[in-house]
Protein backbone atom coordinates (compact mmCIF):
# COMPACT_ATOMS: atom_id res chain seq x y z
CA UNK A 1 0.00 0.00 0.00
CA UNK A 2 1.11 3.81 -1.13
CA UNK A 3 1.71 6.45 1.43
CA UNK A 4 -1.84 7.24 3.62
CA UNK A 5 -3.33 10.84 3.40
CA UNK A 6 -5.71 12.37 6.15
CA UNK A 7 -6.47 15.07 3.95
CA UNK A 8 -7.33 15.43 0.19
CA UNK A 9 -7.17 19.17 0.27
CA UNK A 10 -4.79 20.43 3.09
CA UNK A 11 -4.43 23.61 1.47
CA UNK A 12 -8.29 24.41 2.26
CA UNK A 13 -9.69 25.19 5.45
CA UNK A 14 -12.44 22.93 5.96
CA UNK A 15 -14.03 20.87 8.85
CA UNK A 16 -13.36 17.47 8.70
CA UNK A 17 -16.03 15.83 10.64
CA UNK A 18 -19.67 14.59 10.14
CA UNK A 19 -22.63 17.03 11.26
CA UNK A 20 -26.01 15.35 12.83
CA UNK A 21 -28.94 15.94 10.60
CA UNK A 22 -32.66 16.19 11.17
CA UNK A 23 -35.50 18.28 11.55
CA UNK A 24 -37.83 18.62 14.24
CA UNK A 25 -41.26 17.47 12.82
CA UNK A 26 -40.34 15.18 9.71
CA UNK A 27 -43.09 14.55 7.13
CA UNK A 28 -42.07 11.41 5.73
CA UNK A 29 -39.38 9.77 7.95
CA UNK A 30 -39.75 9.07 11.53
CA UNK A 31 -37.85 9.99 14.11
CA UNK A 32 -36.44 6.27 14.70
CA UNK A 33 -35.31 6.24 11.06
CA UNK A 34 -33.67 9.97 11.68
CA UNK A 35 -31.81 8.53 14.65
CA UNK A 36 -31.25 5.48 12.71
CA UNK A 37 -28.98 7.64 10.09
CA UNK A 38 -27.67 9.53 12.49
CA UNK A 39 -26.00 6.67 14.58
CA UNK A 40 -24.89 4.18 11.65
CA UNK A 41 -24.36 6.61 8.97
CA UNK A 42 -26.54 5.14 6.80
CA UNK A 43 -30.52 4.37 5.93
CA UNK A 44 -31.68 1.58 3.34
CA UNK A 45 -34.33 0.68 1.84
CA UNK A 46 -37.00 3.27 1.16
CA UNK A 47 -39.65 2.89 -1.73
CA UNK A 48 -39.52 5.97 -3.56
CA UNK A 49 -41.30 4.33 -6.84
CA UNK A 50 -43.06 1.35 -7.81
CA UNK A 51 -41.99 -1.34 -10.14
CA UNK A 52 -44.08 0.30 -12.63
CA UNK A 53 -43.37 3.82 -11.92
CA UNK A 54 -39.60 3.05 -12.30
CA UNK A 55 -39.46 1.05 -15.92
CA UNK A 56 -39.91 4.10 -17.46
CA UNK A 57 -36.51 5.41 -15.92
CA UNK A 58 -34.94 2.14 -16.46
CA UNK A 59 -35.80 2.27 -20.62
CA UNK A 60 -34.68 5.80 -20.84
CA UNK A 61 -31.02 5.07 -19.58
CA UNK A 62 -31.44 1.68 -21.54
CA UNK A 63 -31.56 4.08 -24.46
CA UNK A 64 -29.54 6.70 -23.06
CA UNK A 65 -26.10 4.51 -22.22
CA UNK A 66 -25.43 3.27 -25.64
CA UNK A 67 -25.51 6.74 -27.31
CA UNK A 68 -23.35 8.02 -24.45
CA UNK A 69 -20.88 5.23 -25.19
CA UNK A 70 -21.09 5.41 -28.82
CA UNK A 71 -19.99 9.46 -28.35
CA UNK A 72 -16.90 8.17 -26.72
CA UNK A 73 -18.23 8.35 -23.01
CA UNK A 74 -17.52 5.21 -20.70
CA UNK A 75 -20.07 3.70 -18.27
CA UNK A 76 -18.90 5.56 -15.29
CA UNK A 77 -19.02 8.56 -16.87
CA UNK A 78 -22.28 9.92 -16.72
CA UNK A 79 -21.78 12.82 -14.30
CA UNK A 80 -24.19 15.34 -14.06
CA UNK A 81 -25.92 15.05 -16.85
CA UNK A 82 -28.93 16.70 -15.57
CA UNK A 83 -27.16 20.02 -17.11
CA UNK A 84 -27.71 18.08 -20.24
CA UNK A 85 -30.96 15.87 -20.42
CA UNK A 86 -34.49 17.08 -19.02
CA UNK A 87 -35.51 13.61 -17.74
CA UNK A 88 -32.59 13.18 -15.74
CA UNK A 89 -33.50 17.03 -14.47
CA UNK A 90 -36.54 15.95 -13.63
CA UNK A 91 -35.70 12.55 -11.98
CA UNK A 92 -32.85 14.17 -9.29
CA UNK A 93 -35.27 16.88 -8.40
CA UNK A 94 -38.62 14.81 -7.92
CA UNK A 95 -40.33 15.62 -5.31
CA UNK A 96 -40.66 12.35 -3.58
CA UNK A 97 -36.87 12.39 -3.37
CA UNK A 98 -36.63 16.01 -2.11
CA UNK A 99 -39.37 15.19 0.45
CA UNK A 100 -37.29 12.33 2.06
CA UNK A 101 -33.84 14.63 1.89
CA UNK A 102 -36.06 17.95 3.23
CA UNK A 103 -36.63 15.73 6.31
CA UNK A 104 -32.48 14.95 6.99
CA UNK A 105 -31.55 18.90 5.53
CA UNK A 106 -34.79 21.10 6.02
CA UNK A 107 -36.33 22.73 3.42
CA UNK A 108 -33.46 24.59 1.22
CA UNK A 109 -31.84 21.55 -0.91
CA UNK A 110 -29.04 21.95 -2.73
CA UNK A 111 -28.20 19.12 -5.36
CA UNK A 112 -24.45 19.44 -6.24
CA UNK A 113 -23.75 16.46 -8.35
CA UNK A 114 -25.17 13.51 -9.68
CA UNK A 115 -23.54 10.25 -11.42
CA UNK A 116 -24.91 7.00 -12.81
CA UNK A 117 -23.08 3.96 -11.61
CA UNK A 118 -23.63 1.66 -14.60
CA UNK A 119 -21.48 -1.65 -13.56
CA UNK A 120 -22.16 -3.49 -16.79
CA UNK A 121 -21.83 -7.33 -16.33
CA UNK A 122 -18.30 -8.27 -15.98
CA UNK A 123 -16.70 -5.12 -16.74
CA UNK A 124 -14.13 -5.82 -13.95
CA UNK A 125 -14.40 -2.63 -12.29
CA UNK A 126 -15.17 -1.79 -8.40
CA UNK A 127 -15.71 1.04 -5.85
CA UNK A 128 -12.72 0.72 -3.78
CA UNK A 129 -13.85 1.48 -0.14
CA UNK A 130 -13.72 5.32 0.40
CA UNK A 131 -15.45 8.48 2.25
CA UNK A 132 -17.61 10.76 -0.31
CA UNK A 133 -16.58 14.22 1.84
CA UNK A 134 -12.48 12.79 1.20
CA UNK A 135 -12.82 13.56 -2.37
CA UNK A 136 -14.69 17.17 -1.84
CA UNK A 137 -13.34 20.46 -1.35
CA UNK A 138 -16.58 21.64 0.44
CA UNK A 139 -17.31 22.31 3.66
CA UNK A 140 -19.30 22.01 6.27
CA UNK A 141 -20.19 18.49 5.46
CA UNK A 142 -23.95 18.72 5.97
CA UNK A 143 -24.34 16.87 2.94
CA UNK A 144 -26.87 13.25 2.35
CA UNK A 145 -25.86 11.08 -0.73
CA UNK A 146 -28.59 9.21 -2.06
CA UNK A 147 -28.31 6.06 -3.91
CA UNK A 148 -31.41 5.20 -6.00
CA UNK A 149 -31.51 1.85 -8.04
CA UNK A 150 -32.68 2.25 -11.47
CA UNK A 151 -31.90 -1.46 -11.79
CA UNK A 152 -32.51 -4.51 -9.00
CA UNK A 153 -29.22 -3.99 -7.24
CA UNK A 154 -28.24 -7.26 -4.77
CA UNK A 155 -24.73 -9.28 -3.81
CA UNK A 156 -25.16 -10.74 -6.77
CA UNK A 157 -24.37 -7.72 -9.02
CA UNK A 158 -22.27 -6.09 -6.38
CA UNK A 159 -24.50 -3.91 -4.33
CA UNK A 160 -23.54 -1.06 -2.16
CA UNK A 161 -21.55 -1.89 0.59
CA UNK A 162 -21.53 0.30 4.09
CA UNK A 163 -19.45 0.07 7.29
CA UNK A 164 -22.17 1.23 10.01
CA UNK A 165 -21.22 3.94 12.32
CA UNK A 166 -17.82 4.61 10.21
CA UNK A 167 -19.29 8.21 9.87
CA UNK A 168 -18.45 9.43 13.42
CA UNK A 169 -15.15 9.49 13.09
CA UNK A 170 -14.96 11.83 10.20
CA UNK A 171 -12.07 11.67 7.99
CA UNK A 172 -9.45 8.26 8.28
CA UNK A 173 -6.77 7.57 6.23
CA UNK A 174 -6.48 6.24 2.78
CA UNK A 175 -3.93 5.61 -0.13
CA UNK A 176 -3.72 6.54 -3.54
CA UNK A 177 -5.37 4.10 -5.80
CA UNK A 178 -3.65 1.05 -7.44
CA UNK A 179 -4.35 0.48 -11.01
CA UNK A 180 -4.46 -3.54 -10.14
CA UNK A 181 -7.57 -2.24 -7.57
CA UNK A 182 -9.50 -1.57 -11.25
CA UNK A 183 -11.60 1.10 -8.95
CA UNK A 184 -13.47 3.49 -10.91
CA UNK A 185 -12.71 6.38 -8.29
CA UNK A 186 -9.04 6.57 -6.69
CA UNK A 187 -9.08 6.47 -3.24
CA UNK A 188 -9.03 3.51 -0.90
CA UNK A 189 -9.06 2.97 2.42
CA UNK A 190 -7.28 -0.01 3.58
CA UNK A 191 -8.48 -2.35 5.97
CA UNK A 192 -12.05 -1.20 6.22
CA UNK A 193 -13.07 -3.93 8.66
CA UNK A 194 -10.74 -2.28 10.96
CA UNK A 195 -13.80 0.22 11.25
CA UNK A 196 -16.59 -2.52 11.61
CA UNK A 197 -18.34 -4.95 10.06
CA UNK A 198 -19.82 -3.99 6.13
CA UNK A 199 -23.25 -4.53 5.62
CA UNK A 200 -24.63 -4.69 2.04
CA UNK A 201 -27.54 -2.36 1.28
CA UNK A 202 -30.00 -4.71 -1.66
CA UNK A 203 -32.28 -2.51 -3.16
CA UNK A 204 -35.03 -3.41 -5.16
CA UNK A 205 -35.31 -1.14 -8.85
CA UNK A 206 -36.78 2.26 -7.36
CA UNK A 207 -35.68 1.59 -3.61
CA UNK A 208 -33.21 4.56 -2.21
CA UNK A 209 -30.61 4.61 0.22
CA UNK A 210 -28.88 7.46 2.11
CA UNK A 211 -25.83 7.77 3.58
CA UNK A 212 -23.42 10.34 5.24
CA UNK A 213 -20.74 11.71 3.04
CA UNK A 214 -17.98 10.50 5.77
CA UNK A 215 -19.74 6.74 5.60
CA UNK A 216 -17.29 4.30 4.35
CA UNK A 217 -18.78 2.84 1.45
CA UNK A 218 -18.07 0.50 -1.72
CA UNK A 219 -18.94 -1.93 -3.95
CA UNK A 220 -17.05 -5.01 -5.71
CA UNK A 221 -16.75 -6.44 -9.10
CA UNK A 222 -20.51 -7.55 -10.69
CA UNK A 223 -19.66 -11.26 -11.76
CA UNK A 224 -23.14 -11.44 -12.92
CA UNK A 225 -25.23 -11.48 -16.09
CA UNK A 226 -27.16 -8.72 -15.15
CA UNK A 227 -26.80 -4.75 -15.30
CA UNK A 228 -26.19 -2.74 -11.89
CA UNK A 229 -27.42 0.50 -12.69
CA UNK A 230 -27.87 3.49 -9.86
CA UNK A 231 -28.31 6.94 -9.87
CA UNK A 232 -25.70 8.87 -6.92
CA UNK A 233 -27.33 12.17 -6.17
CA UNK A 234 -25.42 14.59 -3.26
CA UNK A 235 -27.47 17.02 -1.54
CA UNK A 236 -26.54 19.72 0.76
CA UNK A 237 -27.97 22.00 2.95
CA UNK A 238 -27.77 25.94 2.62
CA UNK A 239 -24.22 27.37 4.64
CA UNK A 240 -21.92 24.76 2.39
CA UNK A 241 -19.24 26.27 0.95
CA UNK A 242 -17.96 25.08 -1.91
CA UNK A 243 -14.33 25.75 -3.44
CA UNK A 244 -12.23 25.28 -5.88
CA UNK A 245 -15.33 25.46 -8.25
CA UNK A 246 -17.12 22.66 -7.35
CA UNK A 247 -20.53 24.73 -7.19
CA UNK A 248 -20.43 24.82 -10.82
CA UNK A 249 -23.30 21.89 -11.63
CA UNK A 250 -25.56 21.94 -8.88
CA UNK A 251 -29.46 23.02 -8.44
CA UNK A 252 -31.35 25.07 -5.78
CA UNK A 253 -34.33 22.07 -5.76
CA UNK A 254 -35.86 24.10 -2.93
CA UNK A 255 -36.26 27.08 -1.49
CA UNK A 256 -33.15 29.74 -1.65
CA UNK A 257 -29.67 30.63 -1.69
CA UNK A 258 -29.23 34.01 -0.33
CA UNK A 259 -25.68 34.23 -0.92
CA UNK A 260 -25.81 33.07 -4.25
CA UNK A 261 -23.05 30.79 -4.01
CA UNK A 262 -24.42 27.64 -6.47
CA UNK A 263 -24.85 27.76 -9.74
CA UNK A 264 -28.05 26.80 -9.80
CA UNK A 265 -28.18 25.30 -13.71
CA UNK A 266 -31.91 25.38 -15.64
CA UNK A 267 -33.81 22.61 -17.01
CA UNK A 268 -32.43 21.87 -20.21
CA UNK A 269 -34.57 22.46 -22.87
CA UNK A 270 -33.90 19.53 -25.50
CA UNK A 271 -31.74 15.93 -24.96
CA UNK A 272 -28.50 16.30 -25.10
CA UNK A 273 -25.11 14.50 -25.27
CA UNK A 274 -22.48 16.54 -24.20
CA UNK A 275 -19.24 15.90 -26.16
CA UNK A 276 -16.61 14.62 -24.84
CA UNK A 277 -13.09 16.87 -24.85
CA UNK A 278 -9.85 15.38 -25.27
Amino acid sequence: MTDLHTDAYPELSRTLRFFPLGVEAPRILTHEQIDHYNQYGYLSPLRVFTEAEVQPFREYFDDLLPRAMAAGWGNYDLTNWHKYCPDIYDLVTHSRILDIIADLIGETIILRHSHFFAKLPGDGMQVSWHQDASYWPISPSRVVSAWLAIDDSDADNAALQVVPGSHKGGQVAFADSSDSEHNVLNQTVPNPSDYGAPVTLELAAGEMSLHSDWTLHGSGRNMSRRRRCGLAMRFLAPGVTAHLGWNQHSIVCRGEDPAGHWANNPRPETQAIPTRSG
